[in-house]
């Protein structure tokens, strides 16, 4: 049997007609791992040695539905560019790109949101389905993180990092999730004790922390006459000027007076309070 007329992947004929007692596996090529085989038994179909006839093929199978990739950016502050992002996105063959300037502790993310929701409608249809992101700090971070993982992983959606410490695909099954929220929790902890350590440091060498005051006890003392007469925040407000600093000449800002009146309401309480 050094030849075979049979097509690929069916049961391959003697010269006289017959049907073999195992394939042709050199010619077994729609099963490539079956390719190299040294012996593929013929099913009870084909009985070896009857006569080979064509028999009805099996209706082609319906294409399988296609791997869906959604990209998505985002930026911590408006003056922050997307387009890195976005052109590494781009380069990776992504059906749609939803992209958004807002900061990581942003309760609500409107184009993630959408993001998530269309990437679980394409996979209740059946199709695979990856978000692809450039690096995994553009998810998120800590337990906003960790429920955007857990909410991908419910839904059976993948996850794909183009750059960073994670880069690769992602089974929404795996463990990585888990290991995203932890690393992302460790940093904004890293990041929170180190300005901490910053200011103590700061504070120890008799440097100020934060923006200079603008208010002062004339401020305050116009303030509490303009607040007996009744007038609105707004209004006391625009009636007041900074003295000093950087903003001198400029109007305080009704939070500033809302806050300059509530720490002297708070401090004479007090003090009625001990007398």
């Amino acid at each position: 049997m050094s030849s075979c007329a049979a097509p690929a992947g069916s049961p391959c004929r003697t010269g006289r007609g017959r049907v073999a007692a195992q394939y042709h596996t050199a010619r077994f090529r729609l099963v490539p791992r079956l390719a190299k085989a040294l012996a593929v038994p013929v099913p009870p179909l084909r009985r070896p040695g009857a006569a080979w006839t064509e028999l009805p093929r099996p209706p082609a199978a319906a294409a399988a539905a296609g791997h869906v990739r959604i990209g998505y950016a985002r930026a911590s502050t408006v003056r922050q560019s997307l387009d890195t992002q976005t052109d590494a996105l781009r380069a990776a063959s992504v059906t749609k790109i939803f992209a958004e300037k807002v900061s990581t502790r942003a309760v609500t993310r409107p184009e993630m949101d959408k993001a998530v929701a269309l990437a679980g409608e394409i996979r209740a249809s059946g199709a695979a389905v990856t978000i692809v992101v450039h690096e995994h700090k553009r998810l998120g971070r800590g337990i906003e993180l960790a429920a955007l993982a857990e909410q991908l992983r419910a839904a059976g959606i993948g996850l794909e990092f183009l750059a960073g410490e994670l880069q690769g695909s992602h089974d929404p099954a795996g463990v990585v999730f888990t290991v995203l929220a932890a690393l992302s929790g460790m940093e904004r902890e890293y990041i929170r004790d180190r300005t901490l350590e910053g200011h103590e440091s700061a504070r120890i060498r008799g440097k100020s922390i934060g923006g200079a005051a603008v208010t002062d006890d004339a401020m305050l003392a116009a303030a509490l006459h303009l607040r007996g007469q009744e007038m609105s925040l707004r209004d006391i407000a625009a009636k007041l000027v900074i003295a000093t600093g950087k903003k001198k000449g400029q109007h305080p800002s009704p939070a500033t007076v809302m806050r300059m009146l509530r720490e002297h309401d708070e401090k004479t309480a007090a003090a009625a309070a001990s007398g």
